[in-house]
């Protein structure tokens, strides 16, 4: 059966004669078709990564397959870091990315967090280079946040998971 122009049944609890898309803000532009869907999720995972899945990858024996690169300054940088990642420093990324990575190794990019596009606008000035690149979800608000140990100028650190952002009994998460 071809899904792509199914239609969305409204709940019973809209009134007959009223349609779904009219009156629920959730399904005004109804949903893509399951290709596209399944397109464009595809897409996103191979442009990022979260925390959790870089934390896992680093934490496995031996190499990951990918070098983590702090794209903020050298003051948010000695405040915490991912360890073992990398300061390269978004405006640097021109002149220094070629001389400390390898085009052959995947590059994942961080910034700040969420609320920050630090990590895309480095994502892109690397790929434009011919860099392959994800952007790592959440950023290091979020490494901090789901209780990942990070690394400062005085030392490495680590704070308690944030339980609505992680499980606080440090199990996998499910998703």
């Amino acid at each position: 059966m071809n899904n792509t122009n199914a239609q969305v049944s409204a709940p019973s609890s809209v009134s007959s004669g009223a349609s779904a898309d009219a009156t629920n803000s959730v399904l005004r532009v109804p949903p893509a078709s399951p290709a596209a869907a399944a397109a464009y999720f595809g897409a996103s995972l191979a442009f990022h990564a979260d925390v959790s899945d870089v934390a896992s990858a680093l934490a496995a024996d031996g190499d990951p397959g990918f070098v983590v690169i702090d794209t903020r300054s050298t003051a948010s940088w000695d405040q915490g870091h991912v360890p073992g990642a990398l300061h390269l420093p978004t405006a640097l990324i021109p002149e220094q990315a070629e001389a400390l990575l390898d085009k052959s190794v995947p590059v994942v990019t961080y910034c700040w967090g969420p609320g920050c596009n630090g990590a895309s606008r480095a994502a892109l000035a690397l790929a434009q280079l011919g860099f392959q690149v994800k952007e790592m979800l959440g950023g290091f608000e979020y490494w901090v946040r789901e209780g990942f140990a990070f690394e400062t100028w005085q030392g490495p650190e680590r704070r308690t998971p944030d339980a609505l952002t992680a499980p606080v009994d440090g199990n996998d998460c499910g998703c």
